[in-house]
C-alpha cells in the first residue's frame, strides 16, 4: 500500500552539484544545488534550477557561464555548508577550498573536486520559484587518479 504525500518536490537520489561562478566583482563563489542533471546529449547539456534570490543566479546571468563540480564523499561537510550560506560570504576561504580558473568558460572550478564540468549558458527557463539554467558542456575534467586504465572515469574512485 502506498501513502500519498501530495504534490511535493521529492525524488531520490538527488545529485550534489557545487556550482562555481564569479560574482560581479570577479570573486569566486560556490553554491550547492541538488535540482539538476543532464538534459540533452546533442549539444551535451546540463540543467540546474536556482532561485532568483541566490547570489549565484545573477552571477550566471552576468558571466553567461558556470561550472558544475562533483564533490567526492569526503567533501560532504563542505558541500552542506556551501548550500546553507550565502554567496555574499567568502565560501572558498571558509571551506579551505581552492578556486581554479576554468579553461573554456568564465567561471571557477574547485581543485578538490574530482570532476569539473565547464558550461556556457545556452538557455534560461522561468519555472516559477526557480529559473532553470541550461549550460552547454564545453569540457569535462576528471582527476587523473579517478581514471580507469581504459581512459574512462571510474565512479568508484570519484566516490560522488
Amino acid at each position: 500500500m502506498f501513502q500519498s504525500l501530495g504534490a511535493k518536490t521529492f525524488i531520490l537520489p538527488t545529485p550534489v552539484f557545487l556550482v562555481g561562478t564569479y560574482d560581479h566583482t570577479g570573486r569566486p563563489n560556490i553554491m550547492t544545488a541538488a535540482w539538476g542533471g543532464i538534459c540533452a546529449s546533442q549539444p551535451p547539456s546540463i540543467a540546474v534550477s536556482i532561485r532568483k534570490s541566490r547570489w549565484t543566479y545573477n552571477a550566471i546571468l552576468e558571466r553567461k557561464s558556470f561550472t558544475i563540480n562533483i564533490p567526492s564523499r569526503n567533501l560532504a561537510a563542505q558541500s552542506d555548508f556551501a548550500g546553507m550560506h550565502s554567496g555574499r560570504d567568502t565560501k572558498f576561504t571558509a571551506l579551505n577550498l581552492t578556486p581554479v580558473p576554468a579553461e573554456h568558460v568564465d567561471a571557477p572550478g574547485i581543485a578538490e573536486c574530482p570532476v569539473i564540468v565547464e558550461l556556457t549558458l545556452s538557455h534560461t527557463l522561468e519555472l516559477g520559484s526557480h529559473t532553470q539554467f541550461i549550460g552547454e558542456i564545453m569540457d569535462v575534467k576528471v582527476d587523473s587518479a579517478c581514471m580507469r586504465e581504459d581512459g574512462l572515469p571510474d565512479p568508484a574512485l570519484i566516490d560522488p
